[in-house]
């Protein structure tokens, strides 16, 4: 755009201000005299602009102090780098030596020149013969392919007014063929030149920003959602391939397949399939990973259920396809590869080539259709549904340009429950042509960006995502906070354009369509409080009672705000202590803050008036753990936002005592409790027993298929089950003894390898124990049967949660204690109540703020957490 009047041109250098790269070139009158004067200031900001519409054109021939703006606001700023072709004639009308960051592709290109290193086409690997030159026009003809170009009206006369079309014209795509050129340069200069992955092209659909930061400087870009599965997805990976290899190779698949199809079932082949794999593959390597890492023995369950979900689905396929084939042949005609590297190129919308590489995890064939399908697999449902489908169409297309025949993808994502997601060739081809061109030119200029640069690459267009990227925390200061445009910096490929695709289908056990896939934002968050405020008014608190404090940082939980303070030096913690009760008057706050001496702070915690709950839906799921797995419980919530469960073979936690009065959550916490368990074992691999003396705690569980035995409701029953429950831990340890193990999980692991039935783990659950203590002989036969238990059926897969509404000494006796190494205190009556159920002094129970909101007791160490709420019970 052509502005000759001071205040456009003021503005429009204002707005020019904010960019982090310009290209900028210039018009001299009088230019074949001792004393030329500058007359156009050219400058783009658009660097794939091809016509010159974006440039800007400032008539300054008699505007020295719009010179002189440009060379302060543009030319001395050292954050916008300034890109001219010839630059030592430019800067001398430019500021000279006030200039900063200024780059000359004349020198880059004579550079690359005496390398021998410039070349037509970099990814035909061609070398270009010397040029005769290195005039821009040359550049932008030979290394960006423009066609006519005007070289005769340089030396026209630029005073006089008003300037004809072609000056104008030529004035402006001086400047698009500047940005070309330098755009190829660096390309041609790069040692690391921008090559692309199709993983790389799905994080930049996700979040531009987190692929910055995954490109140039390796960090983390999978998005795990809370509560899901870390640390899984190479070992499920490495097992799915394994899977596919022995089922080609070992001739006992095959043999499973000689039947006609019509006498196959689905579920009886699966289970097939899936003890061949277990026996042959997954049993050694669960020994072996233990051995090397005792921890992982909880990822494995969770790694096994996806491994169950996918042979289920090969099975069914493998049953379809066998009515089109032979027996002896469907297993290699269903599966043709796996690991499969892709390579390929795109022309980009400027006119150069990018490299993309790909490396998808599976190629099968599917008769119905009649189509070879790639697939991916996702150890969890994807974070953006939309990238989802760029990245499986970039491996589809690639794989076209190969075998030139149609080819569909499909997206296994295998938990919390298997659902494999379909996309036509068809579709997949148009999301690839009309979007991936525009969105790889983009990167190009994101990977470049500086940091303390200005325009760095845009946020994410779905904000949700912002609460489980892996480099929450670092992005800020890595970026900055400033706004950016993301509906018009991402306005070519959106969520809609993409997941309203009608052949984009979802389905559970079988291939054919059910749902299209659409992407549901999540809602908003609820404002959190703000905690750095809180933090600044507890400082002015203690300072004013002559406490001398500094803050320290802030964590906020669903219940409470956690304020980190650090006492200067010759303050003591009990001067923060005792000021408890004038913190909950001078705060305004319901209930006195809970002040506690921690590793290098003091934390104090302020009770939230938004209080939130933790629900029990979003932290649990339902799944099927194997039989060998420990047992584990749920918790509660920490000030992450993450659950906290206790696993039952750990001697820290085998046993627990939990106790908390009326209003303190403690029926609700042991229902979540126990749906926490059940939600994760079949009836077959998990017993429960229930002792509910006020009858109003389990009524939902009467009739739920892990009950060892009805509910107990009475004293005698609960006598005969505590002594039915030692009898049976010594049983286990005599079937223990003769077959060589010491424990329930390596005891089933060997009544698994030799096909017996695994011993299910039982938990006693025994709500209100006081109710039990009044008569003195039941009282002492439960506490030799709790005692007993206490000490020994750990290792048996016994395992007992005694609660009381009522911890007092006479209830809750050194017996009972010392024997439940596991502590949850929910809100009590009083401290003394709180130092019985924790075994520690003051431990402040009796602060709690009720409604879950908990103290758990592991070893030595005191967690504060927020119990899950379950609305429903559902097996």
């Amino acid at each position: 755009m052509y502005l000759s009047q001071r205040s456009e041109i003021q503005s429009a250098i204002k707005k020019l201000s904010h960019f982090s790269r310009l290209w900028v070139d210039t018009e001299t009158a009088d230019w074949n005299t001792k004393h030329p004067k500058l007359s156009l200031i050219q400058v783009s900001a658009t660097p794939d602009d091809t016509t010159g519409e974006s440039v800007y054109l400032f008539d300054v021939l008699h505007q020295p102090e719009s010179v002189e703006q440009f060379v302060r606001q543009i030319m001395a700023n050292p954050n916008i780098e300034k890109v001219f072709h010839n630059a030592s004639y430019d800067l001398r009308f430019l500021g000279k030596s006030q200039s900063q960051n200024v780059t000359c592709t004349y020198q880059l290109a004579r550079k690359l020149a005496k390398l021998d290193r410039l070349k037509l086409d970099r990814n035909g690997g061609s070398r270009l013969q010397r040029l005769p030159n290195l005039k821009l026009k040359t550049l932008a003809r030979e290394l960006c392919h423009f066609t006519d170009i005007d070289t005769d009206s340089q030396s026209s006369d630029w005073r006089r007014r008003p300037l004809t079309a072609e000056q104008l014209r030529y004035a402006k795509l001086d400047v698009v063929y500047l940005s070309h050129v330098h755009r190829s340069l660096l390309d041609l200069s790069s040692p690391m030149s921008p090559h692309f992955t199709a993983t790389d092209v799905r994080v930049a659909l996700e979040c531009p920003r987190l692929f910055y930061l995954g490109h140039r400087l390796n960090r983390k870009t999978l998005f795990l959602p809370d509560t899901q599965y870390a640390g899984i997805g190479n070992p499920f990976h490495r097992l799915a391939h394994q899977f596919i290899n022995l089922a080609l190779e070992d001739s006992r698949f095959q043999a499973l397949l000689s039947p006609s199809a019509e006498n196959l079932n689905a579920d009886d082949l699966a289970q097939q399939m899936q003890h061949l794999f277990y026996d042959r593959v997954f049993y050694d390597y669960t020994n072996a990973e233990i051995a090397k890492n005792p921890d992982f023995v909880g990822t494995l369950p969770q790694i096994w259920l996806g491994l169950q979900g996918l042979i289920r689905h090969y099975a069914e396929l493998l049953i379809r396809n066998r009515y089109h084939c032979h027996g002896d042949s469907v297993l290699a005609e269903t599966f043709i590869g796996s690991e499969l590297k892709l390579h390929g190129t795109y022309r980009l919308p400027d006119g150069t080539q990018q490299e993309i590489r790909g490396q998808f995890d599976n190629l099968i064939y599917d008769f119905d259709g009649q189509r070879l399908r790639v697939v991916e697999y996702k150890t969890y449902q994807g974070a953006d549904p939309s990238a989802q489908v760029l990245q499986v169409g970039l491996y589809a297309d690639l794989l076209h340009q190969q075998k030139q025949q149609p080819i569909d993808a499909a997206v296994y994502c295998v938990l919390p429950q298997f659902q494999a997601y379909r996309y036509d060739w068809e579709e997949l081809r148009r999301v690839v042509r009309n979007f991936l061109p525009q969105r790889l030119q983009e990167m190009r200029e994101w990977v470049r960006w500086e940091f303390d640069s200005p325009n760095p690459p845009p946020k994410t267009a779905n904000r949700h995502l912002c609460e489980i990227c892996p480099q929450q925390k670092s992005c800020q200061n890595d970026f900055g906070v400033e706004e950016v445009r993301d509906s018009e910096v991402l306005r070519d490929i959106s969520s809609e354009n993409i997941s309203k695709s009608p052949s984009a289908v979802s389905s559970t056990s079988s291939e054919k369509p059910s749902s299209e896939v659409t992407l549901t934002p999540k809602p908003e968050p609820t404002p959190e409080p703000d905690a750095d405020e809180w933090g600044t008014r507890l400082v002015e608190v203690f300072r004013a009672f002559g406490v001398d404090v500094s803050y320290q940082g802030s964590a906020v939980g669903p219940s409470f705000v956690r304020v980190k303070l650090k006492p200067q030096l010759g303050v003591k913690v009990s001067s923060l202590l005792r000021l408890s009760n004038d913190l909950q008057v001078q705060l305004g706050i319901e209930s006195p803050p809970m002040i506690s001496p921690q590793a290098g702070f003091v934390s104090v915690d302020l009770p939230r008036s938004d209080r939130q709950f933790a629900l029990f839906e979003q932290y649990i799921r339902r799944e099927s753990f194997l039989p060998t797995a420990p047992v584990r419980i749920a918790i509660g919530v920490n000030l992450e936002g993450k659950l906290v469960e206790a696993d039952l073979s750990d001697p820290n936690t085998c046993h627990f005592l939990v106790g908390g009065t009326t209003g303190s959550g403690k029926s609700e916490f042991l229902r979540a409790m126990l749906l926490s368990l059940i939600q994760r074992r079949s009836p077959q691999y998990l017993k429960i027993a229930l002792v509910d003396p006020k009858r109003v705690t389990f009524p939902e569980f009467e009739k739920m298929p892990w009950l060892l035995s009805p509910v107990v409701k009475d004293s005698d029953r609960a006598v005969e089950l505590m002594s039915e429950l030692v009898d049976e831990m010594e049983s286990r340890y005599q079937k223990f003894e003769a077959s060589g193990c010491n424990d329930l999980p390596k005891y089933n692991q060997y009544r698994l390898k030799t096909g017996k039935e695994p011993e299910p783990p039982i938990v006693c659950i025994f709500d209100e124990y006081a109710d039990f203590m009044a008569d003195l002989e039941v009282r002492k036969t439960l506490e030799y049967s709790i005692k007993r238990l206490g000490a020994m059926a750990r290792a048996a897969g016994i395992h007992l949660i005694i609660t009381t509404q009522r911890p007092e000494a006479q209830v809750v006796t050194p017996i009972i204690r010392s024997n439940l190494p596991g502590r949850v205190a929910l809100r009590t009556s009083s401290e003394a109540d709180s130092d019985i159920i924790l075994g520690a002094k003051k431990t402040q129970a009796n602060n709690l703020l009720g409604k879950g909101d908990l103290l758990y007791s592991r070893g030595s160490k005191f967690y504060r957490l927020q119990s899950l709420f379950a609305r429903k019970v559902e097996f």
